[in-house]
């Protein structure tokens, strides 16, 4: 199992079209590989949502026209505690080819990317000629990120901010696709926030700001499995995006100095992971070559809290938060900006 964590800035959503023992399945046939690719990524796809859902704001006080702030943001989802997604039940009635080596025919729960389940060894077995007796083979289930000593996801990106008239202001997000064994990820987002208070003739003399903000991200994957598959065939990879919409109502204190920051939000995203290439299952006269076998598409959506603390000091600004949700996030911010 191999994972991709180079640095808190390359993100590790890598490691979601990284994973590359899961291609073993494939000896089980593309319907079986399919049902068990969809519950095994279905917890970290999840997870990537409500991850890069976070950030968009560290307060509700709009910058005015010119007004600017870059930041470098960084965010860690944490899972330890999330038992019900660090795996999932494995029943081989669902399947058409795949069964347990221990106890065959009895469902149990397996890992899922995010887990720790170790040493799970399923069996399938391959018709290799007419007349002839099928062949069996065994092999382990992949873990988790779980199993490599990670309860948490780290993401990291470039952020940037302008003031325009009436109390808006856009935003931007960036990370350039980088490359790294094989594997490569980017991040691209845009903004908008509005604050409602400067429309008040109030607004210079009141304490507090309120605004609302929306925010959309897409992360974009590719994996080369061709030196690692299991499987014959060629030009075999991974490709996966994954979107997210966050749409927050946020409200803020308006001190010199310190302040704190709080929000109410909805999230909605998808990712999309397809298995491209070209796949030969089956041995002797049996083979067949399965060519873009399949995609995957999971969506997901829920409500999210957050409160945090912004810390200016001129022309450099720290501020962190913590965001309750499916899958809790804390994001802390290095910004640097013009008011």
């Amino acid at each position: 199992m191999k994972y991709l964590l180079t640095g808190i800035l390359t993100c590790s959503f890598s490691f979601l079209i990284a994973q590359t023992d899961f291609n073993e399945v494939f000896a089980a046939g593309v319907e079986d590989a399919e049902r068990f690719t969809t519950d095994y990524l279905s917890p970290v796809s999840e997870s990537a949502v409500f991850n890069m859902a976070t950030g968009w704001y560290n307060s509700a006080d709009a910058k005015p026209l010119g007004g600017f702030e870059i930041s470098v943001i960084g965010n860690i989802t944490g899972f330890k505690n999330k038992q019900d997604k660090k795996s999932f039940i494995l029943n081989p009635s669902d399947y058409e080819n795949l069964d347990f080596v221990d106890n065959p025919g009895t469902a149990r729960p397996v890992s899922s990317a995010l887990g720790d389940l170790e040493g799970i060894r399923v069996f399938v077995e391959v018709e290799v000629g007419p007349g002839l007796p099928p062949e069996r083979r065994e092999f382990e289930l992949p873990t988790g990120l779980s199993a490599e000593g990670l309860d948490f996801i780290p993401s990291g990106y470039l952020q940037g901010s302008v003031g325009l008239i009436k109390g808006t202001e856009i935003k931007a997000r960036f990370l350039p696709k980088i490359e790294y064994e094989g594997a490569s990820v980017g991040i691209i987002g845009f903004g908008l926030q509005h604050d409602f208070t400067k429309l008040l003739p109030a607004d210079k003399i009141l304490p507090v700001a309120i605004s609302a903000v929306i925010g959309y991200t897409k992360i974009s994957g590719d994996y080369d499995l061709t030196e690692v598959s299991t499987i014959g065939g060629s030009d075999q990879r991974l490709e996966s995006d994954i979107s997210t919409w966050a749409f927050n109502a946020v409200v803020s204190t308006k001190l010199p100095i310190i302040n704190f920051y709080g929000g109410l939000g909805y999230v909605t995203g998808k990712s999309v992971t397809d298995v491209l290439g070209d796949y030969t299952v089956g041995i002797g006269p049996f083979a067949r070559t399965e060519t873009d076998p399949f995609s995957i598409t999971q969506k997901t959506n829920g409500v999210t809290g957050n409160v945090g603390a912004k810390l200016k000091l001129g022309f450099f600004r720290l501020n962190a938060d913590y965001t309750l949700a499916e899958f809790n996030t804390l994001t802390f911010g290095l910004n640097f900006g013009f008011r």
